[in-house]
């Protein structure tokens, strides 16, 4: 799966629009193998990243969970504090 894809499901504050369209943004440039598509694509793609995100965010909103939502900022200060031990000099 694409890295820049996270997760979006049981989180405080609950994913917005934006997110919710990056991720499918994403999927779809993964999916066809392109970033930036031809302009004979650009109508498929960009419906398809429309048809994506609306999936997705009945997805989210159907989905239910268990424990407790995670904090984003918590979350990012560990993501980040990982990534600096593995890129840490020797």
């Amino acid at each position: 799966m694409c890295r820049n894809i996270h997760t979006l499901h049981n989180f405080e504050p609950v994913a917005n629009g934006d997110e919710i369209h990056a991720a499918a943004l994403q999927y779809v440039r993964k999916i066809s193998g392109t970033t930036k598509p031809s302009r004979v694509n650009a109508e498929v793609f960009d419906r398809a990243v429309q048809e994506v995100a609306h999936a997705t965010q009945h997805l989210l909103e159907g989905l239910v969970a268990t424990t407790p939502p995670k904090d984003r900022a918590v979350e990012a200060a560990k993501a980040k504090e990982r990534s600096a031990r593995r890129f840490a000099s020797a």
